[in-house]
């Protein structure tokens, strides 16, 4: 649904309104990009836990009690296909890892009623939860399901399974805690969040970068799509864009299967965006022909598997294009000054 544009200053304000949250909690607790990779579910979690959110994404762990003790979280939400909890693309470190932390949080959140809310989880210790997946990727390993090796090591777990194979039951949660940390604040990112899918008819912001799409698309006079839609975003003219938006000049193409890259040859253009994810700002756009990017990434997955070749092969069909990939790929920017939401 495109926006009117009554709807685009309403838009831009509730924008504005989330820069100002952004903000308070990366002066008040050093957390940075809480609308990314559904950070604001485990904002959730840890105001229901009375737990302190530790900065970070990607090899951190989530959170700490009042104590010093870490926790890591998983969660899945009751409108998600997968009613399972993944550790995707694990390590021999990560599964070590796990044994210093107090407690793994596997939560499950109700999304089905406003506000979404945190209404059980499993707590597995660190060490026990760090043993059962060793032993777990053991047995996937001999047993082979799909009649091969998972390459990628991505594995899922139930409910089910955690109180049957680790004698665990479910933590319910009777009441929202208002007295959280973060209770006002989830609230009212929330609900701002929901203003602007009803305007946009874009649900889901929250999660993957769905969210720094919708600002990519604001500059561009694109209208951003959800994720079943199959595109990232459509133009007045009904011409569909692949995007892919960083922090960094490094753009991440993952899982690039044969049949992903067709789709991207039959796109318009791919868009390459850099973002301040702080400071919620773009910094520069730049517009590449979906050819020339199909047939980078393809030398680089040659290339790629090429090293790999000793090791096992690849484990995941993933490559990124970097600045200096910009001119090979015949990117042109159009987009070079830094623009406030």
């Amino acid at each position: 649904m495109a926006a009117n544009s009554v709807q685009k200053v309403r838009l831009r304000k509730l924008l504005l309104e989330l820069k100002k949250i952004q903000g308070f909690f990366l002066e008040k607790w050093g957390v940075d990009d809480i609308y990314s990779n559904s950070k604001i579910f485990e904002i959730l979690i840890a105001n229901e836990l009375n737990h302190i959110l530790i900065p970070g994404h990607s090899g951190s762990k989530d959170a700490k009690d009042e104590n010093g003790n870490e926790f890591e979280y998983k969660h899945f939400k009751e409108t998600s296909g997968n009613h399972s909890w993944t550790f995707n693309d694990y390590s021999d470190t990560t599964i070590e890892g796990l044994k210093r932390v107090k407690l793994v949080i596997f939560a499950h959140i109700d999304d089905t009623s406003f506000p979404p809310k945190l209404d059980w989880y499993v707590g597995v210790d660190g060490k026990t939860c760090s043993d059962y997946l060793k032993h777990r990727t053991e047995e996937l390993l001999e047993r082979k399901p799909k009649g091969h090796v998972n390459k990628r090591k991505m594995i899922n777990f139930s409910a089910g399974q955690l109180e049957k194979d680790l004698k665990l039951s479910k933590t319910i949660v009777q009441e929202i805690n208002r007295d959280g940390l973060y209770y006002k604040w989830s609230i009212k990112i929330n609900s701002i969040a929901n203003q602007i899918e009803k305007i946009t008819g874009v649900t889901q912001i929250l999660t993957s970068n769905k969210f720094w799409e919708l600002l990519v698309s604001l500059q561009l006079g694109h209208q951003v799509l959800s994720e079943q839609a199959g595109h990232d975003a459509v133009d007045t003219n009904g011409n569909f864009y692949e995007y892919k938006v960083s922090k960094t000049f490094s753009w991440n193409f993952q899982d690039i299967s044969e049949n992903v890259l067709n789709k991207y040859t039959k796109e318009k253009a791919v868009i390459l965006a850099v973002v301040d994810k702080e400071k919620m700002e773009i910094v520069k756009i730049f517009v590449a022909n979906p050819k020339e990017v199909v047939k980078k990434l393809k030398e680089k997955l040659t290339e790629k598997a090429d090293r790999y070749s000793s090791k096992g092969g690849l484990r995941r069909l993933q490559v990124s294009l970097s600045h200096g990939d910009l001119k090979e790929i015949r990117a042109k920017e159009i987009s070079s000054q830094r623009t406030l939401i």
